[in-house]
């Protein structure tokens, strides 16, 4: 009988990724290992693009760095290949979206380098545990993604918005939703906003940028999580020749695991 996507180690999962047998968003499978948010860029845009993220280590916080040319790793995510091991790429030029694919070997150039970038998935295995839902798993959706009016910090020819992932967290769970999540900091940490989503310019929950939209039930309130696919708009502003990315919810999933990413 052949195993569920969500029973599946991160060797076996990348496996099947690696075959095209699954090209869907990722949460709730392989559940206690770390999923990254991936950008790959020519050596030329890299340092700019490192000093974005050490500028905004809430939506860009680096897990691992490859050096230019490098597609196979070994401790991180034991024989994995960057090139054939994400569900779904986006593949962008001069800043435009231009193709979304599953495979990017025909696309590689020795001088790539690959940056992961911490997923809030991570907490989400530690939200569950504790009883605290997480809608989108439980209606089997993509994260909904927002773009905000809050500006990231600049870095090199890098610069643009934060974003951000929303979940519906009951009232009497929020303070045990941020005591949990703050308890991962490489992996966006504690929340930015909780509630009024008007005030990151927010219009409408039911529209998000990037995901879908999730149900708000009565008693509960939006809070609001820095999202590891701000990157990919401070990619679009800066324009270079080629980048590639994750799409949105189709993650890198690592053999680390969540807790080794706990901070205390």
């Amino acid at each position: 009988m052949k195993s569920k996507p969500e029973d599946l180690s991160p060797q076996e999962l990348r496996l099947r990724i690696r075959r095209g047998e699954w090209d869907k968003p990722t949460p709730g499978l392989a559940m206690g290992y770390a999923q990254a948010n991936v950008v790959v860029l020519p050596s030329q845009y890299a340092f700019d693009f490192f000093l974005f993220c050490h500028r905004n280590p809430k939506p860009c916080p680096l897990l691992e760095v490859l050096e230019p040319g490098r597609y196979e790793m070994d401790s991180f995510a034991s024989g994995a290949d960057i090139r054939t091991d994400v569900p779904r790429y986006n593949v962008f030029h001069y800043g435009d979206l231009e193709d979304t694919r599953k495979e990017i070997q025909d696309l590689w150039q020795d001088d790539f380098v690959t940056f992961f970038l911490g997923c809030s998935f991570t907490f989400e295995e530690a939200l569950i545990r504790t009883h605290i839902p997480v809608r989108h798993i439980e209606e089997g959706k993509n994260v909904p993604m927002y773009i905000t009016k809050i500006k990231c910090r600049d870095g090199g020819i890098f610069r643009g918005p934060l974003i951000v992932t929303m979940r519906p967290i009951p009232h009497d769970k929020v303070s045990r939703a941020v005591q949990i999540t703050s308890r991962y900091p490489f992996v966006h940490g504690a929340p930015v906003h909780i509630g009024s989503p008007e005030r990151l310019g927010i219009e409408d929950l039911l529209r998000p940028d990037f995901g879908e939209p999730v149900k708000v039930m009565q008693g509960e309130i939006p809070v609001f999580w820095a999202c590891g696919v701000t990157p990919q708009a401070a990619l679009m502003d800066a324009r270079p020749d080629i980048c590639i990315t994750h799409t949105p919810g189709h993650m890198f999933v690592s053999d680390i695991l969540n807790e080794e990413l706990a901070a205390f």
